[in-house]
């Protein structure tokens, strides 16, 4: 597929200086008012130095390369994942690393994706949008912008990436991408990561939190899954549930797992009725992976008598992962070709997604 791009060199190039290839998805960062027409359009990535004429004086070459159709987030599909994940593999000898501008409503579902489907991945892959528009004088988006640049780009003293994994920068913090959920709408403090520490936090420097910091790995080659299997469904409780909407999802033809979000740590009702519809479904051979409603904390089944009859029926603990990694590995694990564990390569990490 042809894809435009436009290329930034340095104002000051420095010699072997680093190479980032910005693929820029669609969503509010790269949106300007039209005065016409009083609606936000996308703009033209040929006039990116006469919107961040910071990014000229960046000691590295960038490479802006757009999706054919860019889109609103909330019209992600695990389709256009696979075809980003191609891209970076695509260009993975060429450039040193990546920056992907996305909407804010499904980058967390994105990071978590990208992070499945980059097996091998050594380069930094970042992940970054805004609140407010480029074209807003109060917007977020250049800040956000520039300091993903720097971060995909900076190395250590030896020369290797200081990061080696899928993150999201958003709000003057690093997250892992994996880790990271959406928690403002209206806030320019948009994502966290409650379970797990920031790797970064920008302020007039940028302070990397190595201990928790994916090591940089020379011998891994990359690869990526070229199918994400979605015959999957969320099934989230609450007091009232009928049994008729948790019969209806559990008997989705051709269903293969079900992410079930449970209060507090992986509780569930016990009436009867349930019971004998989460033991059905996996007679039947639908894989169910327990997960948290809570934002912190972690699944522990068996902790209370209304988890104990989860894990005795076969349920898979999610530990402490978020509902979005929960659902894009399970995609993902589905995805794999030949016999596979899918309950074992679902209750342990993969990419550092989960507490063992």
């Amino acid at each position: 597929m042809a894809y435009k791009t436009v290329q930034i060199n340095p104002v000051s190039p420095e010699p072997g200086r680093g190479t980032v290839l910005v693929i820029y998805t669609g969503g509010t960062l790269g949106m300007v008012y039209d005065v016409k027409d009083k609606q936000l359009v996308p703009f033209n990535f040929d006039q990116i130095i006469q919107r961040v004429p910071e990014i000229a004086r960046l000691d590295f070459e960038i490479t802006f390369l757009t999706l054919a159709q860019p889109i609103d987030s909330s019209n992600m599909t695990p389709q256009i994942w696979l075809e980003i994940a191609h891209i970076i593999s695509q260009h993975y000898q060429i450039y040193d690393s990546f920056v992907i501008l996305h909407g804010t409503d499904t980058m967390a579902y994105t990071a978590s994706a990208l992070s499945f489907l980059l097996e091998g991945l050594n380069k930094p892959v970042i992940l970054t949008g805004a609140q407010l528009p480029i074209g807003v004088a109060r917007s977020d988006a250049r800040e956000n912008f520039i300091t993903a640049l720097e971060i995909a780009a900076a190395t250590l003293d030896n020369g290797n990436p200081v990061i080696s994994e899928v993150c999201i920068y958003f709000n003057s913090k690093l997250l892992r991408g994996n880790r990271s959920k959406k928690q403002e709408s209206s806030d320019f403090n948009a994502f966290h990561s409650e379970n797990y520490p920031h790797l970064a936090n920008a302020g007039v420097r940028i302070d990397y939190n190595f201990p928790f910091i994916t090591p940089y790995n020379p011998e891994t080659t990359l690869t990526v899954q070229p199918v994400m299997d979605t015959q999957v469904a969320f099934l989230k409780m609450f007091p009232g549930i009928h049994e008729r909407v948790v019969f209806s999802i559990l008997g989705i033809e051709g269903l293969k797992g079900v992410v079930l979000e449970t209060y507090g740590a992986g509780n569930a009702t016990t009436e009867k009725w349930f019971l004998d519809a989460v033991g059905n479904a996996i007679d039947r051979g639908i894989v169910i992976f327990n997960v948290s409603q809570c934002d912190g904390g972690r699944v522990t089944q068996g902790q209370y008598q209304t988890s104990k009859f989860l894990k005795d029926a076969g349920v898979v603990s999610g530990s402490d992962i978020t509902a979005e990694a929960a659902i894009t590995k399970m995609m993902y694990v589905f995805g794999k070709q030949g016999k596979v564990d899918v309950p074992g390569l679902l209750g342990n990490a993969l990419r550092g997604e989960m507490s063992n």
